[in-house]
């Protein structure tokens, strides 16, 4: 699944081929892809393109969103003038279009834009924009972690006190948009175990770690999104953030840049984690 700086910077690249762009045609080639009705978005130009946690936001002139979840194997690609792919990256990416995985088509005055999916667990649905925030889906969303306080975080925190960290950060309900690549480096960056227990933490660790899940993102927002194999960036170029910013994330048998002790994986809360045992001392 997409973390929220590789979804981010698909919005931009989506912002630049299809702001102020009409629809003039959508052909759903799979049901449980494209979920509401399509006629209310046939003929309208699309107004602005926003996102909200992992979930892209195309609004249109009349009151009307698409919201988009690629979820783990969910294309975006472009063909006009010009060409671009976003998300999880096969032989569609330069195919001919349609092909087996295409499940809707979205024809435009500048192009056609397919939206892909393998596995079949994305979707697009029709929303009134003024119910976006009502959706089920993005009313379970916190705060983003440029939109939320210390104090917000932490009561969020103190929710789930026996839990370890790294699991309560992945929580979306806690705080939105922070996945595996991100959890690992945030931790890192504030020196926590990622088994350590939440409620054992400090006020200043917390101010510590929120800084670090603003910093690394917007690190990956900078560099266009992670380097992983599933994810690319909108115009189907790879981003930079694993390569030049990553401290520990894939990263193991390397020394810390901090200590020189050696990068170990290990698990914690069910996912493969990335640590440096000397930085991030268990009981820390």
């Amino acid at each position: 699944m997409p973390e929220l700086p590789e979804v981010e910077t698909i919005r931009r690249g989506l912002t630049k081929f299809l702001n102020g762009v009409k629809i003039t045609k959508i052909k759903i080639l799979c049901d449980k892809s494209f979920i509401g009705p399509k006629e209310v978005a046939i003929n309208q130009k699309i107004k602005a393109i926003n996102r909200r946690g992992k979930a892209l936001l195309i609004d249109l002139e009349n009151g009307i969103t698409l919201m988009i979840h690629l979820r783990m194997t969910g294309q975006l690609i472009f063909r006009g003038d010009e060409n671009f792919a976003g998300g999880h990256p096969t032989d569609s990416f330069v195919n001919e279009l349609p092909d087996n995985q295409t499940r809707v088509i979205i024809e435009l005055e500048n192009g056609t834009l397919f939206f892909n999916d393998q596995r079949k667990f994305g979707f697009i649905k029709v929303l009134e924009t003024v119910e976006v925030e009502n959706d089920k889906f993005i009313k379970s969303l916190a705060k983003e972690p440029w939109d939320m306080t210390f104090a917000e975080f932490k009561e969020n925190l103190m929710h789930h006190k026996s839990a370890p960290i790294k699991a309560t950060i992945l929580d979306q309900k806690v705080i939105a948009g922070v996945g595996n690549i991100y959890a690992d480096e945030a931790l890192y960056y504030a020196q926590i175990h990622p088994s350590y227990a939440t409620g054992m933490l400090k006020d200043a660790q917390i101010e510590k770690l929120l800084e670090g899940i603003r910093n690394v993102m917007q690190a990956s927002i900078d560099s266009g999104g992670s380097t992983m194999k599933t994810y690319v960036k909108a115009d189907g170029t790879k981003g930079d953030y694993l390569r030049l910013f990553a401290k520990v994330f894939r990263r193991e048998g390397e020394p810390c840049e901090r200590c020189g002790t050696e990068i170990i994986k290990t698990r914690v809360a069910g996912r493969g984690t990335h640590i440096c045992p000397n930085c991030q001392k268990e009981g820390r």
